[in-house]
């Protein structure tokens, strides 16, 4: 049951109009077996994964809590996580990989094979699972109902593929007598909405033209491999950005707050500014519970350097058993140093930091970090969008070598290209233009609100464009969030 199916736009109005009408101290029970209904309509036999799961955490964040002291329990616990992650993610990975190794060696091929289906959602509730024990530990009470419990790692609109939640402020939430009001409504339509055109009218049409890119990247040359990567660029944000603004709408039907998880990542103005504004629920896991439980910042220069490469690196392989993924943290955990790196050297020059605290310098520096921040962030996404780790680097030497426009051999679909290269231009330049108009909502709600105080035919009207807009230019076939593979 996809968000943008149909089925969810039957089933998520019946779940709301229930959870209304229903008597207190039934709703949570309801919206836990709903939770799971949503869990099952995928393959019903994940359950068996999800159900023990959560009867293990509960139960052991009481233990833990007894003795709070003992880090063995602690690592038991998120021990019996990480393991059950492995299993059901990287066991492919890991056996594939070592059958590789085994080839290199010369010998023939030993065909290892194991066969287990990726649950979905996996990755994002074992991570709350780890945050709870890790919340306990630090002296927070457990909670003490199960359904409360389950309910907090189930919630459907966050399920799949998150926000992470942090269960002290979720918990809260769901523990509060909330009283039906116009406002959730008011807030969260729109966001749903405003999610199903970034992922239907804009996310999805990309992926053609994306897939036309990626599927022969060395039919084209380095320009034009630009306008693949950044139209990915958008596809990625726009895909994983409508499923939060969903899920957050969603929610916020209930009366429950989800935490934002995306705030205009491409005018970063350097790749740590990107992680604080990128994917924040699992950039903040990441400093939480593995850069700084490693040492931090607080150690050398070197071991903070190296508690970066660290956390993007397993950041990375979290994303996908794949190593065009752990390519993916590994660039990313390198330019976050290379960045802090550069960062100390600017502040140690007196002459420079004089130059550029000048008005006119200070903007043109701005200006100019964007970009390189944009164009950076660009060059990342060919290795998380290419398996192929060896096609992935061919692209980007292409990229970053900038051989003109049409000065190779054009087979037809290059020819092709030439002929919609007028078209695609201009409609990558105004993916610029419909990310801050799809924002514009989404960024006045989560700060003054100030779309919701506008008159009702104003935000009526605004919807019923987007609405119209996404009618008219659905794609044929809807694609899967790309983020459910995680």
């Amino acid at each position: 049951m996809l968000f943008t199916s149909a089925e969810y736009l039957l089933f998520l109005p019946a779940i709301v109009a229930l959870f209304w009408i229903l008597p207190s101290r039934f709703r949570l029970p309801m919206l836990l077996i709903a939770s799971y209904g949503f869990y099952m309509s995928f393959i019903p036999g994940f359950i068996l994964l999800i159900l023990p799961m959560t009867l293990v955490n509960w139960w052991w964040g009481k233990v833990l809590y007894k003795d709070p002291s003992n880090r063995n329990l602690l690592g038991i616990g998120i021990a019996f996580n990480l393991i059950l992650l492995a299993i059901f993610k990287y066991s492919n990975f890991f056996v594939g990989t070592c059958a590789n190794i085994v080839k290199m060696t010369g010998a023939s091929d030993p065909n290892w094979t194991v066969n287990i289906i990726l649950p979905l959602g996996i990755s994002f509730f074992t991570f709350e699972y780890i945050h709870y024990l890790f919340e306990i530990r630090r002296g927070n009470k457990p909670i003490d109902s199960f359904v409360l419990f389950a309910l907090f790692a189930a919630f459907f609109p966050t399920q799949i593929a998150g926000p992470i939640k942090r269960y002290p402020d979720f918990v809260a939430q769901m523990q509060t007598q909330t009283k039906l009001r116009l406002s959730y409504f008011d807030e969260g339509i729109p966001l749903i909405i405003i999610g199903m055109a970034k992922k239907l009218l804009l996310a999805d049409n990309l992926a053609t033209f994306v897939q036309m890119g990626v599927s022969a990247p060395t039919m084209y040359s380095g320009p034009e491999l630009w306008l693949f990567a950044y139209a990915f660029a958008f596809q990625i944000y726009f895909d994983f950005s409508g499923y939060t603004d969903i899920g957050r709408g969603s929610a916020m039907l209930f009366g429950y707050h989800i935490p934002i998880n995306f705030n205009m990542p491409y005018i970063a103005s350097n790749m740590s500014n990107f992680w604080h504004r990128w994917h924040i629920s699992l950039s903040s896991w990441l400093r939480d519970y593995l850069f700084i439980p490693m040492g931090g910042s607080k150690g050398s220069r070197w071991q903070t350097n190296r508690n970066l490469f660290l956390t993007m690196a397993l950041g990375g392989l979290w994303h996908g058993a794949s190593w065009n993924f752990v390519v993916w943290g590994v660039y990313h955990g390198l330019a976050l140093i290379v960045h802090r790196e550069f960062d100390l050297w600017k502040k140690s020059q007196a002459w420079l930091m004089s130059v550029l605290e000048k008005p006119v310098m200070s903007k043109a520096w701005h200006f100019g970090s964007l970009l390189l921040t944009f164009h950076a962030v660009c060059i990342g996404w060919v290795f998380f969008r290419l398996q192929d780790i060896n096609a992935a680097f061919a692209m980007v030497r292409r990229m970053l070598t900038l051989r003109p426009f049409y000065s190779m051999p054009a087979p037809e679909h290059f020819v092709v290209m030439k002929q919609d290269l007028p078209v695609v231009v201009p409609v990558v330049m105004a993916m610029v233009a419909i990310l801050l108009i799809t924002n514009w909502p989404i960024s006045a709600l989560n700060e003054k609100q100030a779309f919701t105080k506008m008159p009702a035919f104003v935000q009526a009207a605004y919807c019923a464009v987007v609405i119209l807009a996404i009618i008219t230019f659905l794609p044929d076939n809807s694609q899967p969030f790309i983020y459910f593979q995680f």
